[in-house]
């Protein structure tokens, strides 16, 4: 599949699932991504780890796709998180994601199951046949408890024209570079984890899709740019201008910190998460403060609440 040269490159914030007395807030999704167009952002994804997608039913992610497409209207890409567990769940969120005119589709590798590579390779072959759409894999093994290969990927691309590319959130920097030798540098390789954003761009990958961007959008563009770029010093800069940053956000299991850090900031009324997660402690809320006070985002006002 031939992509748009500038498609699926730069950075994607993976954004938060507002939520308001247990519901989703769409209205507040919509400020988001508004927020993340005005701010710079190559694209967003919808229905990623940090915005609790598997704490969602099928509608309600069908909805956060929708009003994420919607509220983008055509300015930038939007990116679906579909995958499941399940094959027919995937299938059915696959759908949904297309029809609410998403541009690309994130798909798990099915997670809990572990599922040998041989099984990923006709798991992956089969789903992305079953849609139109580009089909990056996702690739998360601390969260799914099954890693893919270089090997595996150049399997299922064979028989995939569709596929185009693979969010990598973990520390194997070595996969960015196999895949783009076997599979050229066409092949959009994402990189998942915040502090090896930089490495990985620096090594081929086509962008990020880190859950900083949801506080701070522009750095983030702005530090994919500069790598795309040949700019690496500024961006080396950008990298440890967020380093902090992206630490605190792993103070407990995201987006936990991250969703306290955008209620903080006056991104989201209350960082509400959905069970099994609870909110931030507040030891590591007073943690996540320092943090925000040193990358100069937190000014305290009188009622004690904080503006970027």
């Amino acid at each position: 599949m031939r992509l748009e040269p500038g498609f699926l490159r730069g950075s994607y914030p993976p954004l938060v699932t507002p939520f308001r007395e247990g519901a989703v807030d769409l209205d507040a999704l919509a400020r988001l991504v508004a927020r993340q167009v005005a701010e710079g952002s190559h694209g967003i994804l919808a229905c990623g780890t940090t915005s609790e997608a598997t704490s969602l039913t099928i509608a309600e992610r069908n909805d956060v796709v929708r009003t994420t497409v919607r509220a983008a209207s055509g300015r930038v890409p939007v990116v679906a998180g579909a995958g499941a567990a399940s094959y027919e769940e995937s299938l059915a969120l696959m759908e949904g994601a297309e029809r609410a005119g998403a541009d690309a589709l994130l798909v798990v590798t099915p997670y809990y199951v572990r599922p040998p590579q041989a099984g990923l390779v006709e798991y992956f072959g089969a789903v992305g046949q079953r849609t139109r759409l580009p089909l990056l894999i996702y690739h998360i093994p601390g969260r799914t408890a099954v890693s893919v290969t270089a090997e595996t990927v150049a399997r299922i691309a064979d028989r995939l024209p569709n596929l185009v590319g693979l969010k990598h959130a973990a520390p194997d920097i070595d996969l960015v570079s196999e895949l783009r030798l076997r599979l050229g540098p066409e092949f959009r390789t994402f990189a998942g984890l915040e502090s090896l954003s930089l490495p990985m761009l620096a090594v081929g990958a086509a962008g990020v899709m880190s859950a900083v961007g949801n506080l701070v959008p522009g750095p983030v563009a702005a530090m994919c740019r500069a790598v795309s770029e040949g700019a690496l010093a500024q961006a080396q800069r950008i990298h440890h201008e967020l380093f902090e940053l992206s630490q605190a956000l792993f103070f407990d299991t995201n987006p936990i910190p991250l969703k306290y850090m955008m209620s903080r900031l006056g991104l989201l009324d209350g960082g509400e998460v959905r069970l099994p997660l609870i909110a931030l402690d507040a030891e590591r809320r007073a943690r996540v403060d320092q943090v925000l006070r040193r990358a100069g985002l937190l000014v305290e006002t009188t009622a004690g609440k904080g503006v970027a």
